[in-house]
């Protein structure tokens, strides 16, 4: 497939995560991948966008930019009443936060930041996602055949659990992946072309 134009810019993605590289090749931009590992802290007082953008921001810092190079670092934060649900650490974990959002409504909001040696640009896209009553069962059978230990909020909307538990959504559905396609891609062709 044929790649668009990005005038002698390089677009690097500074994020190893499997669905950010998909949805990156899906909108059909030439680009690599570069990953450092950072520490994902922040002040406890920032509210749930004010971290996505503050950990986006974060992860660009560490990157030293070349002309006509562009990277882009993303954080997905899920909250729910307040709290934030950050990758489960344990299969008990992931049981805990899907019984605490099943049944409600959560926000999912991805902060983006993109980095030139010109400049530097933070956006974030919020959605709201409703999932059914989910079962221990469906839980349980989520758990054992996918990995919830990788993904904020202890869940993939576009694994089974997305397919038979959520309602509805408001808002990306690609950002609740990880990455708000529509605003990436927009910003993208304003980019490359200066």
């Amino acid at each position: 497939m044929e790649q668009l134009n990005t005038n002698n810019h390089t677009i690097i993605l500074g994020s190893k995560s499997p669905r950010r590289i998909e949805l990156m090749n899906m909108m059909g931009f030439p680009f690599r991948v570069e990953t450092l590992d950072i520490e994902e802290s922040y002040p406890k007082s920032l509210s749930p966008i004010q971290v996505a953008i503050y950990l986006s921001k974060k992860k660009a810092s560490h990157y030293l930019i070349k002309k006509n190079e562009i990277i882009i670092c993303a954080d997905t934060i899920v909250y729910s009443g307040g709290t934030i649900l950050e990758k489960p650490q344990s299969n008990e974990e992931a049981v805990k936060m899907l019984k605490y959002i099943s049944n409600q409504r959560h926000f999912v909001v991805t902060g983006v930041t993109f980095k030139t040696d010109r400049q530097t640009i933070s956006i974030y896209e919020r959605s709201i996602v409703y999932f059914k009553n989910l079962t221990s069962d469906e839980i349980k059978y989520y758990i054992q055949n996918y990995n919830p230990l990788d993904k904020a909020g202890g869940y993939g909307i576009q694994d089974w659990i997305g397919l038979i538990g959520i309602k509805k959504i408001s808002g990306s559905f690609y950002n609740v992946m990880g990455l708000p396609t529509f605003k990436v891609y927009e910003y993208l062709n304003k980019l490359t072309q200066t």
